[in-house]
């Protein structure tokens, strides 16, 4: 939907299954529909569309591309945001660090990322910017060397070069984010700087770079290596980062006691990656790989041997409160928008994320989605409204 200075939020449907575009059209009629009549029942209601190779194939066949067009036109809503990370199946079977093959040294990634753009030049408002968010780079396993992020880099820089001749084609603003997020190969703050550095470094001059890549800012990333976003958001727009998207999500906190780490066993699934940081009482980072990793290790300790704070890569819906046994970082996100409420400029497109309503803990989970999506819609709006930005 569209908000004051400019601004648009949606929700991302990697929160439903589907691979085929047939199965996500499917999703979009039963599940974003209804949430549209609850929310944004009389303006143009935003869609962040997820869509991964399959999809996106189905997708670019020209009569299936203009009934879509047509259907978008009919309800009244439009994309402007496409969550480009996941290229193969999402839901329902193991994906863990799969998630982020084929990374960016591939010709799949590639292919498949200017599709989606060209995908969303041809479906989104003609006034609006487009923007695709993408893996980040690799996960940090996956790099053998220096050579293989070489690679990625050569391989990203084809895409500007693909990117930009999308968006001469089309007349369009597009973009491409970069999501940091745990134990990838762009990881922090910093690790994401210096790769834009080595970028420029690969073509001085070149300014398309600043136009056409830049960072999509997960919150839930980003608060669980225990960033400040004030400071985060300011480094990146310091060293002319864009800011394309920015991922309103929420990550898991717990002091791992054993009721705490009883309970976070309830959190525990096959399918996703929760990588974990912890921080001890001197500020030292460790991670682990997944959740089960960080159990295995604490489980063998005695109690005063415990590591004060984990955060854990685990997307709890944005209104969910706090336990007993465990926190959330909602105070990330809410340190987040506090900035780029202050800078509209530097951010307009705004999309929650909370992919993981399939497997989390009953009591986390509302009786249907679409009554979660409500709720998220609701404390998001209040958000954003305590900010001075109401709903266009």
């Amino acid at each position: 939907m569209r908000l004051g200075c400019g601004l648009h939020l949606a929700y991302c449907t990697n929160i439903h299954r589907g691979e085929s575009w047939a199965e996500i059209f499917g999703a979009l009629e039963k599940h974003t529909l209804a949430v549209r009549a609850r929310i944004c029942p009389d303006k143009p209601f935003a869609i962040g569309l997820r869509l991964g190779a399959e999809a996106a194939r189905d997708l670019s066949d020209p009569r299936t591309l203009l009934d879509f067009q047509r259907w978008l036109d009919k309800h009244q809503c439009y994309v402007f945001t496409i969550n480009g990370f996941p290229y193969g199946r999402f839901h329902g079977q193991k994906v863990k660090e799969q998630v982020y093959a084929p990374d960016w040294t591939t010709q799949e990634r590639l292919d498949y990322t200017l599709l989606l753009f060209d995908l969303l030049a041809q479906i989104m408002p003609p006034d609006l910017e487009g923007s695709v968010s993408t893996v980040p780079v690799s996960f940090k396993e996956f790099v053998r060397d220096e050579g293989y992020a070489a690679a990625a880099r050569a391989r990203l820089w084809q895409g500007v070069d693909g990117l930009h001749k999308i968006c001469r084609r089309y007349g369009r603003n597009l973009h491409l984010g970069l999501e940091p997020e745990p134990l990838c190969y762009l990881e922090t703050t910093a690790e994401t700087i210096q790769f834009f550095e080595r970028l420029r470094a690969d073509r001085p001059g070149d300014t398309r770079l600043e136009e056409l890549l830049g960072v999509n800012y997960d919150c839930c990333h980003l608060a669980v290596e225990f960033e400040n976003p004030a400071d985060s958001l300011k480094r990146l727009r310091d060293h002319g980062i864009r800011i394309s998207k920015a991922h309103l999500s929420n990550a898991l906190i717990v002091t791992p006691t054993p009721a705490a780490r009883e309970a976070l066993k309830a959190f525990q699934d096959p399918v996703y990656l929760h990588q974990v940081v912890a921080r001890d009482a001197k500020g030292a980072l460790k991670r682990y790989k997944d959740l089960d990793a960080a159990l295995a290790e604490a489980d063998t300790r005695d109690a005063a041997g415990a590591l004060p704070e984990w955060r854990i890569h685990f997307h709890l819906p944005l209104h969910s409160q706090p336990s007993a046994l465990y926190g959330n970082t909602a105070s990330h996100l809410q340190g987040a928008l506090d900035f780029l409420a202050r800078a509209p400029n530097l951010c307009s497109h705004f999309e929650m994320e909370t992919y993981t309503w399939e497997v989390l803990p009953e009591s986390l989970r509302q009786r249907r989605v679409e009554d979660q999506l409500a709720a998220e819609y609701e404390w998001t709006l209040a958000e954003f409204a305590r900010r001075g930005i109401q709903r266009a």
